[in-house]
């Protein structure tokens, strides 16, 4: 028998060894089973939160692609009093946000656009590009019944910049000028109908919008004169 001592509990009780030995175990598989718990919730709870961060994300996105309330209302037809426009000025209007000239011209102004000699300083003097005006405006003033108002759309045919009002004859414009509009861009040259000049980097006219009168003193635009002609017959 050897005379060493025994502090191996273990070989003292070798079956108090094996019930720990099992304890620890059984306590591993149990810590386990709780971290893949808690793995599969925070796998969740992080998904759950990305649908929703991406949720918020979204909605503002979707809101903003629906028409406001002034997009709404920026197609819709503008009345316009030319009452107080005097002979030979023009104001402004806004409709679909583009700006459109009203131009009360002279009887001067009106005589000058039928000239044949103006007549051949113009690309497109007959208006054959019938895209460019509606139908009942395809006449030498480019307006409802050859009236003294123009109606035009304030936007230069080549490369969309806004030309000036240069309504003065001469004057900084030189010697031959008679009157119309200017765009300081790249030098497009229209007259007071709203036809491009020879020589402009504008290919075509400028637009008249459909419009129509409402009495003497008021106008709409963006209503079509033949609308109401089809609408009353």
């Amino acid at each position: 028998m050897s005379d060493k001592p025994i502090d191996n509990l273990a070989a003292k009780n070798p079956q108090d060894n094996m019930q720990a030995n099992h304890s620890k175990n059984v306590g591993s598989l149990v810590k386990d089973d709780v971290d893949a718990d808690k793995r599969q919730f925070l796998v969740m709870a992080t998904a759950g939160l990305g649908v929703v961060g991406a949720a918020a994300v979204a909605l503002p996105f979707v809101g903003s692609m629906l028409p406001s309330e002034r997009a709404k209302a920026a197609g819709a037809p503008v009345e316009v009093d030319v009452s107080k426009i005097s002979p030979g000025a023009m104001i402004t209007a806004e409709w679909r946000g583009k700006p459109v000239w009203v131009i009360n011209r002279t009887p001067e102004m009106i005589a000058e656009l039928a000239k044949p000699e103006h007549l051949q300083k113009l690309s497109d003097p007959l208006c054959n590009v019938e895209s460019q005006q509606p139908s009942y405006c395809k006449n030498a003033n480019r307006s409802i019944d050859d009236k003294n108002l123009a109606v035009i759309v304030g936007i230069c045919t080549h490369l969309g910049c806004s030309p000036s009002a240069k309504m003065a004859m001469k004057g900084d414009m030189g010697e031959n000028w008679t009157g119309g509009f200017f765009c300081p861009c790249h030098g497009s040259k229209f007259d007071l109908a709203g036809r491009v000049l020879k020589g402009s980097p504008a290919p075509i006219n400028l637009v008249i919008p459909p419009y129509k009168y409402l009495d003497d003193n008021t106008l709409v635009i963006g209503e079509d004169v033949t609308d109401s002609k089809k609408a009353a017959a």
